[in-house]
């Protein structure tokens, strides 16, 4: 059984999902750095470029968005969907100066902008609507074969697609894995708004001048009720009064089974303390994830790729290595499921097993691995062992991880994780008044640096100071500066 926490302010909302008293998803939206994903623009053509049959257009974003040929819809299709012939050159789809409506499928991450599609989906309760279309899909996670030709026959009936195969213009639909049970009157209700909203849209579009925001997905507070709740939630508990009014109205007109379970949290204790999810966010921030046996992982993020590495530590409470090896890489692959959702981990991972000489054991845990992210709503390709030992795998990346949602690069070390010793800081400087004695004749260099810095000076490397302001001529002071970064220094000519 599961709870979901919201925690709102105006300027953030965090969302926790919490399963036997433990943190499972964390969901963190920023007014001002609300995702772009689902939006729909009015964009223009700002460059084709032929050579990478993509197109950059202007949505009204810093950067401009980027549209692929494979993006690119075309007559119930797009421009790479039809094997019988070749793709058609994005130049012939698109021009320069052209307006196109457009959807965000991917956030703007690092320095890349967001990426579009030009095949609009609208999300609804139970179904997804794609108006430019007129296919019936059923999600695959629905049951038997049977099941899903029984809905598929119910959604033509209800969307009003004619038997005989006339023409018919009411748009596509996909069923969701929660329209298994839905009753007729409430597929019909998703199919009515849904139509209504694009109506709204197209309208809009009709009057509006290239990047115009022309609709906006759900705030993650409505997409709670939308996509996280299920049978086995018992509790949404919510600490705003304003909100949760707000998600009762929103309930009952498109969740009415889940506004039984809103409850305004008043307590006197910030509702994230029920479940110390505070605590929970800094260390999914850190390096080093504890396993209860003892072991640990240490998890590097960088701009290409995650590593994960696992190591026993301080686990020895099995008879022997082998068993101690096989034990912590098992309970490793909960923990990595459960870090990869909680950090919001995308793009390629590589993780990096202790080695195991057994091949039974290494399939227990690439098995074990593909269990626990089975219960991932994000979509998951793993690989399995590499000749080096490593498990490949990735997990799609729609929007910004934890990390960098919430941290900045060190401006200390720039990124790097690491600075120069004060000892190399020391070589550096004295090389730089040996140049700067060659260019000046000033009456003293004045050194400024940080205090372990001219520390070092002062002893270990005194010698060194004395004999180059013997071999210059010119007498050498010291100042320390406790502010600044501890690579930080400035030569003074007095």
């Amino acid at each position: 059984m599961q709870d979901i926490l919201i925690n709102w302010a105006p300027q953030e909302t965090r969302v926790a999902v919490v399963e036997n008293g433990a943190v499972q998803d964390l969901y963190v939206e920023r007014t001002l750095e609300r995702g772009l994903v689902g939006n729909i623009y009015a964009g223009r053509v700002a460059r084709v470029l032929p050579g990478m049959q993509s197109a950059f257009i202007d949505i009204g974003l810093e950067r401009a968005a980027f549209l692929h040929v494979a993006d690119v819809h075309v007559n119930g299709g797009n421009g790479n969907r039809n094997d019988s012939a070749p793709p058609t050159p994005i130049e012939r789809l698109v021009f320069e100066g052209q307006t196109l409506m457009v959807q965000v499928i991917k956030d703007p991450i690092g320095t890349k902008g967001a990426r579009l599609s030009t095949q609009i989906s609208i999300a609804g309760r139970m179904l997804v609507f794609l108006p430019q279309d007129d296919h019936i899909g059923i999600s695959q996670k629905i049951g038997s074969h049977e099941l899903r030709e029984q809905l598929r026959t119910r959604m033509n009936t209800l969307a009003g697609k004619p038997e005989d195969g006339s023409p018919y213009n009411g748009g596509g639909f996909i069923l969701r894995t929660n329209a298994e049970d839905a009753t007729d009157e409430e597929l019909g209700d998703d199919i009515a708004y849904l139509r209504k909203t694009w109506g709204a849209i197209r309208e809009k579009s009709f009057k509006s001048p290239a990047g115009t925001l022309l609709h906006q997905d759900l705030s993650l507070v409505e997409r709670v009720l939308r996509d996280l709740t299920n049978d086995s939630t018992q509790s949404i508990r919510i600490d705003s009064r304003m909100q949760y009014d707000q998600l009762v109205a929103f309930g009952t007109e498109f969740t009415p089974g889940s506004v039984s379970k809103l409850v305004h949290y008043k307590g006197e204790r910030p509702i994230f303390d029920l479940y110390n999810i505070d605590e929970e966010i800094e260390r999914a921030l850190a390096r080093r994830v504890d396993l209860k046996s003892g072991g640990y992982l240490i998890i590097d993020q960088t701009e290409a790729l995650t590593t994960i590495d696992v190591n026993t530590g301080g686990y020895v409470g099995a008879r022997n290595f082998d068993d101690t090896i096989f034990k912590t890489n098992l309970e490793a692959t909960q923990a990595i499921a459960r870090q990869l959702r909680l950090r919001n981990l995308g793009g390629i991972i590589i993780i990096d097993f202790i080695d195991m000489t057994r091949e039974e054991h290494q399939s227990q845990v690439l098995g074990e691995l593909r269990k626990q992210l089975a219960r991932d709503r994000t979509k998951i390709t793993v690989s399995g062992f590499t000749q080096l030992g490593l498990v490949e795998m990735t997990r799609k990346r729609t929007r910004e991880s934890l990390a960098h949602m919430l941290c900045e690069p060190c401006p200390t070390c720039e990124g790097k994780g690491q600075v120069k010793t004060p000892r190399s800081v020391c070589y550096d400087i004295l090389r730089e008044i040996l140049r700067e004695a060659r260019q000046f004749n000033p009456r003293e260099f004045r050194v400024v640096a940080a205090p372990a810095v001219v520390e070092m000076l002062l002893d270990e490397e005194s010698q060194h100071l004395a004999g180059l302001s013997d071999f210059i001529g010119k007498p050498i002071s010291l100042t320390a500066e406790t502010s600044g970064s501890p690579e930080a220094y400035d030569i003074v000519l007095m």
